[in-house]
């Protein structure tokens, strides 16, 4: 179990999925004092298993572990085969095929479970959706605390039907996937501090900690969520420029040079997402079905052949990203450190 309470610091590192989270940046989370959490998302049960091998080997220190929910709601399979012929004559400019629409899997969920059963992590964190009573039950066996995702307080409501220990709070400034637990709703718009006035007295209630998220850029800005009643922060944004990241250096640069705006698009994954605007987003955004996790599978070998320049990539980045410095986890969690 993980008590938020006994890190020298408040703050956790987001989980950020397809390449960012390296085992190096979350034991330099972790290390520091704060909590790094390796993210489970989109590896493959093996290459889950090493991440989290090598992360134990950089570290003694606790960290969470964060995977994608099974989703509630069925991807709109239709749509999907539609805005993959949208998608076939740029592939065919970039010399890429566009893969055959499938249904998608669980992203190995159970396989990766099993291992931390055998592995346990202090906390587990889930997004897009929450666990179920038996998968809950299954890691409270091996000492592990739950904390579930929300970025609504409809979607906070029912995930205190698991009784998680921690609730993690998303708000609409955050980079990446909103943590919806339907895909095809449209995103709450409640900013951060109306979001956590009015789910803390629920936590409260159900003796849960909460960690708030989105959009949080400085020290004075994660203090006053603390004093609002937070017990931690996380950020993931400020970490994608530090030195451990796995950033691409295209996503990298220009989040330095803090040039573009951010938009809420479904274009790359079929659900809501924010990100630096580009050429792929004012192609497609108003294209895009909520189709996930089957769109990210269709833009992969886009986004893999541009991985040298931005306007095809998923540039993920929270509206205040222009505080992204290039800088170690040390430096930047010790700005942090100074004021919290």
């Amino acid at each position: 179990m993980i008590d938020l309470h006994a890190r020298r610091l408040p703050v956790v590192q987001a989980p950020m999925a397809g390449g960012p989270t390296t085992p190096e940046l979350v034991a330099a989370v972790s290390n520091l004092g704060a909590l790094g959490t390796l993210a489970g998302g989109y590896l493959s049960a093996e290459a889950f298993e090493e991440k989290l091998s090598a992360t134990r080997g950089l570290t003694d220190e606790p960290f969470a572990v964060n995977l994608f929910a099974p989703e509630a709601t069925a991807p709109d399979v239709p749509a999907a085969e539609r805005f993959r012929e949208r998608l076939l004559p740029l592939a065919e400019r970039l010399g890429v095929e566009v893969p055959e629409v499938r249904v998608p899997g669980d992203d190995t969920f159970f396989e990766k479970l099993a291992t931390l059963e055998a592995s346990p992590v202090p906390l587990v964190t889930f997004t897009f959706g929450m666990p179920d009573h038996a998968v809950v039950k299954r890691l409270r066996a091996v000492g592990t605390a739950v904390g579930i995702t929300v970025a609504s307080v409809e979607d906070a409501v029912l995930a205190f039907e698991v009784e998680p220990e921690v609730l993690i709070v998303q708000g609409p400034s955050a980079g990446g996937h909103r943590a919806n637990f339907d895909q095809a709703a449209l995103p709450d718009q409640l900013s951060l501090d109306q979001l956590l006035a009015r789910i803390l007295p629920l936590a409260r209630v159900a003796r849960a900690s909460i960690i708030a998220t989105g959009g949080i850029d400085t020290p004075e800005r994660a203090r006053t969520l603390l004093d609002a009643g937070a017990d931690a922060v996380a950020l993931g944004t400020a970490f994608l420029t530090v030195h451990e990241s796995g950033t691409r250096p295209p996503h990298r640069e220009a989040l330095l040079a803090g040039t573009r705006e951010t938009v809420v698009t479904r274009a790359f994954s079929g659900r809501n997402a924010r990100g630096l605007r580009n050429r792929f987003i004012d192609e497609f955004d108003l294209v895009a079905p909520a189709s996930y996790p089957i769109v990210h599978f269709l833009t992969k070998s886009i986004r893999d052949a541009s991985s040298d320049g931005p306007e095809y990539l998923n540039l993920w980045a929270g509206e205040n990203y222009r505080s992204c410095r290039d800088e170690t986890a040390e430096e930047l969690l010790g700005r942090f450190a100074e004021a919290l």
